[in-house]
């Protein structure tokens, strides 16, 4: 499980983990994840699910655009098409499969510490049963669709118009209960994925 359209996960976590002068226990421990699973992503024994991949790379940290895309240069750009905005799920899911959760970031979110995504949930689409968690805070406007958002013990459900924002640090879970797919514009500060 070497190949993500093209891409050597294994290989480049291990680039990154050595440039950040990491052993994979301390990156381990850093990320909050079990020993082994760097070491099975880093020899390309399993493939990690984007949450996965995350939340070992909250442990350098890194974003997923840094981790796929690393000579990517920064730009002073404001505007952007689009056709022009990051994809940061293809490479996880093969440019030819269809992914249950797309996220297209405008331009560099590192160079302004701020990450605006458009967001798109396919019916059934979760951001899975394992919470999200990360240092940041982050909020977004429901533009079509129904996706039920969890934080801590809350849950609502929101549709078109409705709004969230909260502490990232709180434990969250997105999911798209509809027929329909959930399209949202959020931002996060500082940049997550």
């Amino acid at each position: 499980m070497d190949d993500f359209d093209g891409f050597n996960v294994g290989a480049r976590l291990l680039e990154v983990r050595r440039a950040a002068g990491l052993s994979q226990r301390a990156l381990a421990e850093r990320a909050s994840v079990p020993h082994g699973q760097i070491s099975m992503v880093e020899q390309n024994r399993s493939s990690p699910s984007v949450a996965s991949l995350r939340k070992i790379l909250s442990g350098v940290p890194m974003t997923l655009a840094e981790f796929f895309e690393p000579d990517r240069p920064e730009s002073d750009r404001v505007f952007f098409a689009a056709h022009e905005l990051v994809d940061l799920t293809s490479r996880l899911h093969g440019a030819d499969q269809a992914a249950p959760i797309l996220f297209r970031q405008v331009g560099e979110a590192r160079a302004h510490n701020l990450q605006i995504l458009h967001e798109r949930y396919a019916p059934g689409a979760d951001t899975g049963p394992t919470m999200l968690e990360h240092n940041a805070h982050e909020g977004g406007v429901v533009l079509s669709g129904a996706l039920e958002i969890t934080v801590g013990t809350q849950k609502r459900v929101l549709g078109p118009g409705d709004a969230y924002l909260f502490d990232s640090r709180t434990p969250h879970r997105f999911r798209n209960i509809g027929d329909d797919d959930a399209v949202v514009i959020s931002a996060c500060t500082p940049p997550y994925l």
